[in-house]
């Protein structure tokens, strides 16, 4: 089944070169000029991934990525941001928003066609791994992205959020740099400070409890496994 890309913004030469490229690999496209509207199609087009644009009208990539992954429905939808902002904090907003991928333009389309097809062939490698973790007083479940505490209460985290938890509670007790979080989670061809790891791990944190991941000083960090 061929995978679903919604493409959000406000330049129509980028939108119409996108939508040729991708087309012409099989995905089934539709577009949107703002966040906004981004939003509306993200509900009725149900996308496995969005490319979008920050600086648009109306509502910027940031916002609508926020209220993307905040809304129930649409949480688990990918986003790559493609954008002419090469700034370390604007990375770092897209990633704390929910980002995937963070890509500088000008585009190179053949470039990003083979990242789009790679990033697909990833996901459907994941869906063959081991769906549920029980481990240290959680259950960690990859079908719906949910941790149950061990008083029945659920969390659901975001994709990345729980990539992370999920990674290191498969190896428990051990220590993993955050160059190799980085290339697990995020993939070797991406380019993504060390620091983003770090925000995420502080939000599972915050929701998991500050025991769940212990940071090694110097090392890198390692799922605290309790039982």
């Amino acid at each position: 089944m061929a995978g679903k890309i919604l493409l959000v913004d406000d330049d129509e030469d980028i939108i119409e070169m996108l939508r040729y490229n991708l087309e012409k690999e099989g995905y089934k496209i539709k577009s949107a000029p703002n966040g906004l509207e981004g939003l509306e199609q993200a509900s009725e087009f149900g996308p496995d991934l969005i490319l979008m644009d920050i600086m648009m009208p109306i509502m910027d990539g940031i916002e609508a990525g926020r209220q993307i992954k905040a809304h129930e429905s649409l949480k688990n939808i990918h986003i790559i941001y493609l954008t002419a902002r090469a700034e370390e904090f604007s990375e770092i907003a897209a990633f704390e928003a929910g980002a995937d991928d963070y890509l500088t333009k000008p585009i190179k389309p053949r470039a990003l066609v083979s990242r789009i097809n790679a990033f697909f062939r990833k996901e459907s490698r994941k869906n063959t791994d081991e769906a549920i973790l029980s481990i240290g007083g959680l259950e960690i479940n990859r079908n719906n992205y949910s941790v149950t505490k061990a008083d029945g209460s659920e969390v659901v985290l975001p994709k990345k959020e729980f990539e992370l938890l999920y990674h290191l509670a498969k190896k428990p007790n051990k220590v993993q740099s955050r160059s190799e979080l980085l290339q697990k989670i995020w993939g070797a061809d991406v380019y993504v400070v060390e620091r983003t790891v770090d925000v995420h791990i502080r939000k599972v944190r915050e929701k998991l409890g500050e025991d769940t991941i212990k940071t090694l000083k110097g090392l890198g960090y390692m799922f605290n496994n309790k039982d």
